[in-house]
Order: structure tokens, then C-alpha cells, then sequence
């Protein structure tokens, strides 16, 4: 099974064969390293496993001024299909996962009222540093006239973020009103 990161990656080489440097770049400028944990020695791992499996294959190698030689990938037709049935996977079947924060709010009852509510507005401060920079992001790819298709994701998370801090001020408001007895 394709993990995130190999997802990421293929995505990117059916855009166009690029080098893993290029797409770390591009995949940052995207605000990708917001839905897979992204890193450079990381990205060049997965090229090279997706290389050994047959889903890319090296198509060229080029040279900047003195910059070390870089090696430029495309996706593979069999890249093509594992992607394809793998992104179709995602979007069909909800997946196990196990995020931080719902665990946190089951054991929030060992803090105190007060502690509680002042953790959640500095999680919404946070939350709205993120809403700001996929602000930026969205911005960003319509001045350049990037297809909305490949960055439906911000609408997603951005929406995501927005539930989440209204679900925290309603919260907040029910502790600290003793609505919600704690």
C-alpha cells in the first residue's frame, strides 16, 4: 500500500517528471506539509522505493552551475494505476486514525475549568495562525492560475479548522457559563 508521502509524490509526477528537491519545493509551496509529514530525506526515500517498485523510473539527470547532479523521475503507467486505486481507496473508505486532540478532550476532565478553557483559546489561536496561511495558500494558487482541482484540499481543511474553532468557543462558552458542570 502507497503511504501518504508516495501518494504526494505520485501526484506530483503526473503533473509533470521533476526531481525530489523540485518537489519538496512545490509540495511546501502548496502547504502539503500540512496533510503528510514531509520531509526531504524522507521524500528521497519514498522516490527511491517507488523507483525500486516500478512505480517511477528515472528519465533524466541534469546539472545546475555547480550543483550536484539531480535525477528527474516520472510516474510509471503501473505508478499511474497504484495511484489511481489508492486515491480511490481514500476517498471511499473512512480510515482508522487516531488524532491527539479527541483524546485529549476525554481526558480534559483531570484539568481544572479554568486551565481547560484557557488551553482551547490558545488551540484557537493556533487554529487561526493555520486558517490565515491556507488563506495565503488558496490566494496564492488562484493569482496563479492553478486549477481549483488540485488544491480542493485547502476548501477541506480550511472548512476542517473553522468547525473545529467554533466547536471549541461553544465548548469554552458551556464551561465557563457552568452550563457544561466540570
Amino acid at each position: 500500500m502507497l503511504t501518504p508521502l508516495a501518494v504526494a509524490a505520485l501526484a506530483m509526477l503526473v503533473e509533470s517528471p521533476m526531481h525530489p528537491y523540485e518537489m519538496y519545493q512545490l509540495m511546501l509551496h502548496r502547504r502539503e506539509d500540512g496533510i503528510v509529514k514531509l520531509r526531504p530525506g524522507s521524500l528521497y526515500h519514498t522516490i527511491a522505493r517507488l523507483e525500486r517498485d516500478g512505480l517511477a523510473v528515472a528519465a533524466g539527470t541534469d546539472r545546475e552551475g555547480n550543483r550536484p547532479e539531480r535525477t528527474t523521475y516520472a510516474i510509471t503507467d503501473t505508478g499511474r494505476a497504484a495511484l489511481a486505486e489508492r486515491v480511490a481507496g481514500m476517498l471511499e473508505e473512512p480510515a482508522d486514525e487516531y488524532p491527539e486532540f479527541p483524546l485529549g478532550l476525554s481526558e480534559a476532565s483531570i484539568l481544572t475549568a479554568e486551565h481547560t478553557v484557557e488551553l482551547l483559546a490558545t488551540r484557537a489561536v493556533h487554529l487561526r495562525a493555520q486558517l490565515t496561511l491556507l488563506d495565503l495558500a488558496r490566494t496564492k494558487v488562484i493569482t496563479k492560475g492553478v486549477p481549483e482541482k488540485f488544491w480542493i484540499d485547502i476548501d477541506y481543511r480550511r472548512d476542517l479548522i473553522q468547525a473545529q474553532i467554533d466547536w471549541i468557543e461553544r465548548l469554552s462558552n458551556r464551561i465557563t457559563t457552568g452550563d457544561l458542570p466540570w
